[in-house]
């Protein structure tokens, strides 16, 4: 199962973009997308941006998960994302 968080695009450089959510900063690949911008919102997957979204999507998706759906779990998951992700990337 896969559940895809929005990530907001804080900082583009080339084919690479700072993301953020809830505090957790990446750096992601963003060469499958065009006319990524500061202010974006996409979802990833192994480290790659594959789909640019809707601002208000995005934000109302945000909402949902921090206001109803998961609101005592989403700091463990988003730990456990950044755990794995670091784990990842230093294969």
């Amino acid at each position: 199962m896969c559940l895809a968080i929005p990530m907001k695009i804080i900082k583009v450089k080339g084919e690479n973009a700072t993301v953020e959510c809830s505090g957790i900063v990446r750096e992601v690949n963003i060469q499958f997308l065009n006319n990524i911008k500061k202010g974006d919102y996409v979802i990833l997957h192994a480290g790659f941006a594959i789909e640019k979204l809707d601002k208000k999507e995005a934000e109302e998706t945000l909402k949902i998960i921090k206001e109803n759906v998961i609101i005592g779990i989403m700091p463990c998951f988003l730990h456990l994302i950044s755990s794995f992700w670091n784990n990842f990337i230093s294969l």
